[in-house]
């Protein structure tokens, strides 16, 4: 059985209403996949299938040869699967510190400690903040926290969810790199974003997803040159 992340002819919908409609993809280990779209696409509904928060009508979801089709989220997340949502979503209330032990609070047997240290390598702007209150950050600060916050997981898998979102090009350049590297250290992502540009400068493989349904597929250099994609998804991207 292939190991990475793997879905199936998934239909995922609300009450009767459907999004998803027959979507497979793969996304493989140590790589970075991505999935492109414009809002409507079905991207947001594709992450809540995988996390099981909208289990599919049909279809499967499995992850390193397992099946997980509608588990439990916490079951899934323990199986090494993190998210990082859109929009940031940090707790406001709560300091830098707070929010980074949170990401680890589903694995008893963390050596936060280490974490911490690792997730101050990537982000040392945090650690110079681990008593302020995350709600009084900027965006691109609530972004490293975000991410760092995914990290504290030390997930096999990381999915990121427009992560350029609101943010000024400068930290949208920075947080791209920075899902670059994290990727470096062999982590698997699924990148789920807008910012054709960007992804495509560093995603291995990807998919583009139009009315809830798989319209391109291929290597970021194809999906780059592909002139009928190009036009209809990526605009002057």
């Amino acid at each position: 059985m292939p190991s990475g992340l793997i879905l199936e002819d998934l239909c995922v919908g609300y009450d009767e209403a459907d999004v998803l409609t027959g979507v497979s993809l793969a996304v493989r280990p140590g790589e970075i996949t991505c999935i492109l779209g414009v809002n409507g696409a079905g991207k947001s509904t594709l992450i809540r299938a995988i996390l099981s928060l909208t289990p599919p009508r049909s279809g499967r979801v499995l992850h390193d040869g397992q099946e997980i089709t509608g588990l439990p989220t916490h079951r899934i997340v323990s199986r090494g699967i993190a998210c990082i949502p859109e929009g940031r979503k940090v707790f406001p209330k709560m300091t830098v510190r707070e929010n980074l032990l949170i990401g680890a609070y589903g694995d008893r047997n963390a050596d936060t400690d280490t974490r911490l240290a690792g997730v101050f390598d990537t982000f040392p702007r945090l650690k110079e903040r681990l008593d302020q209150l995350a709600g009084t950050m900027s965006g691109g600060e609530q972004a490293m926290l975000s991410i760092g916050r995914g990290l504290m997981a030390a997930p096999k898998l990381l999915i990121i969810d427009e992560p350029s979102l609101g943010l000024s090009p400068l930290f949208v350049k920075e947080n791209f790199s920075v899902i670059r590297r994290i990727n470096e250290t062999g982590v698997t992502i699924l990148l789920v974003e807008q910012n054709v540009k960007q992804t495509l400068a560093i995603a291995h493989h990807g998919y583009v997803l139009s009315q809830g349904k798989v319209v391109a597929a291929g290597d970021a250099a194809t999906l780059r040159e592909n002139a009928e994609v190009r036009a209809a998804y990526f605009g002057k991207n």
